[in-house]
């Protein structure tokens, strides 16, 4: 017989989980806004969200670093620690790209996005913002299924981990149509670099949502 999950703990790793996650969407509204700025060019609040973004990154790995030390290190779990700190560090991730694509944008003097790939740069932006919704009802879905191991919430925990994963690839199609765009534009290479670089870096978002759907499943299948 399975021992539920929250048995095995005076306090559950998924509560630390999905704070962490309500921490990554938290973020996912301030570096839409960040790029919404960005986009229009002359806006002069970009560095604040930037900032913000970065504050909240902050406060998200205090919580990790709080969920990876109380989660012990000799007790019988239907997953393995592993699992929990893979599906961490990937969700984490999510983080740390959009941090890292507002720190790429930052280091160029030059501000704003060739007219001709706005649209294609706000509709990758919310292809990524996408996934990110759904991180924390993953969790909080997982989290009812690993209290009682119903087969129906599992399925409910997979219909999300699937989603997840159209999302991420939706999120693909639009980081190829900037990239093919780019190499055709007249430019510099330094903008060239500079714009395929964002592009990938925007992209690897919905990819690590992605990987942490993936984590889940891995522990589903425990």
């Amino acid at each position: 017989m399975r021992i539920p999950f929250f048995k095995m703990f005076m306090t559950s790793p998924f509560e630390g989980l999905q704070e962490h996650a309500e921490k990554v969407m938290e973020c996912a509204w301030a570096f839409q806004q960040a790029m919404e700025c960005y986009f229009a060019d002359k806006c002069k609040t970009f560095e604040e969200f930037r900032q913000e973004v970065t504050q909240i990154e902050s406060q998200a790995d205090a919580i990790k670093r709080r969920i990876r030390g109380h989660i012990p290190k000799r007790t019988m779990m239907p997953i393995s620690n592993f699992l929990v700190f893979r599906y961490l560090r990937e969700q984490d991730q999510v983080l740390d790209a959009m941090e890292d694509s507002l720190d790429w944008i930052s280091y160029r003097a030059e501000s704003g996005i060739p007219q001709e790939l706005e649209k294609d740069f706000a509709l990758l932006v919310d292809a990524v913002i996408d996934p990110i919704e759904q991180l924390s009802g993953l969790v909080v879905q997982a989290r009812l299924y690993f209290k009682k191991f119903s087969e129906k919430q599992r399925v409910v925990v997979k219909n999300i981990i699937h989603t997840l994963r159209q999302q991420e690839h939706e999120a693909d199609k639009f980081e190829d149509i900037i990239k093919k765009k780019v190499f055709n534009l007249e430019a510099d290479a330094v903008t060239i670099f500079h714009l395929v670089r964002l592009a990938e870096t925007i992209g690897s978002i919905a990819d690590h949502a992605q990987n942490a759907g993936d984590m889940m499943r891995a522990m589903l299948a425990k």
